[in-house]
């Protein structure tokens, strides 16, 4: 972390994680650039090692470039262990628009109670098909049963993300692991205001196969069996021309 005193530091840090996102990354980081007044937000991308121009457009952004080893959870895990954010560390993913007052209300949230370790936002998947609205709807249900994922928007008390160990390098399910351990050390806030991703993981192929398979993988990672070994049945699910993670 750097020596620089707090009242200099960012309040916010915002990190995405990148593999093949050019065609997804700029529209996310200019409504992050939006959010960014006063030098209250830092902006750092975190590439897995893209083969397209996703750290050009990063870079052209005013976006800090980071390489990491592949894998969302070492590539976050990276970006946060070069934040500078006083108060919040912010992971975003690379085709998730946040709402203009983000920043704001993550930085209310943990303000008004020293107890809130973190939090997300409510969630929107994009297009009409019936898998963007199925998974608009199924979001908050799962969130009912204390399930919260990465595509949320997932933030976390600068101090409680160093204390808790941070993601591990997980290949999948590194957002629930991370979740679990927070719970353990406060409370989570959701957020009623929304971010709107991308539902390409699940569209251009047969959507019920994947969602089956998406929920099987869940349903052995809970039984206790490893993220690694998880990873071998989880198949490339991203279209566009990027490639899983």
């Amino acid at each position: 972390m750097s020596s620089v005193s707090t009242a200099e530091r960012p309040s916010i840090s915002v990190i995405i994680p990148t593999l093949d996102e050019a065609h997804s990354l700029g529209a996310t980081l200019r409504a992050v650039t939006r959010l960014n007044h006063g030098g209250r937000v830092e902006v750092i991308v975190v590439d897995g090692g893209s083969a397209d121009a996703t750290r050009e457009i990063a870079r052209g952004h005013g976006a800090h470039v980071i390489l990491s080893a592949r894998g969302r959870g070492a590539q976050m895990h990276a970006g946060a262990t070069v934040a500078r954010a006083a108060d919040a560390l912010w992971f975003l993913h690379a085709d998730t628009i946040p709402p203009p007052d983000a920043t704001r209300l993550i930085l209310d949230a943990l303000r008004r109670d020293s107890k809130i370790v973190g939090g997300n936002f409510a969630i929107s998947f994009d297009g009409t098909r019936f898998a963007a609205r199925f998974l608009t709807w199924l979001y908050p249900q799962l969130r009912k049963l204390g399930l919260c994922y990465g595509d949320s928007a997932i933030f976390v008390r600068a101090s409680v993300y160093r204390e808790v160990g941070g993601f591990k390098p997980f290949p999948v399910f590194e957002d629930l692991d991370l979740v679990r351990r927070l719970r353990k050390r406060g409370a989570l806030v959701h957020l009623r205001a929304r971010v709107v991703t991308s539902s390409r993981r699940f569209e251009g192929r047969s959507f019920a196969f994947t969602f089956a398979r998406w929920s099987f993988l869940q349903m052995l990672y809970w039984l206790g069996v490893s993220p690694h070994t998880l990873s071998r049945l989880y198949a490339p699910v991203r279209r566009g021309g990027a490639r899983a993670r």
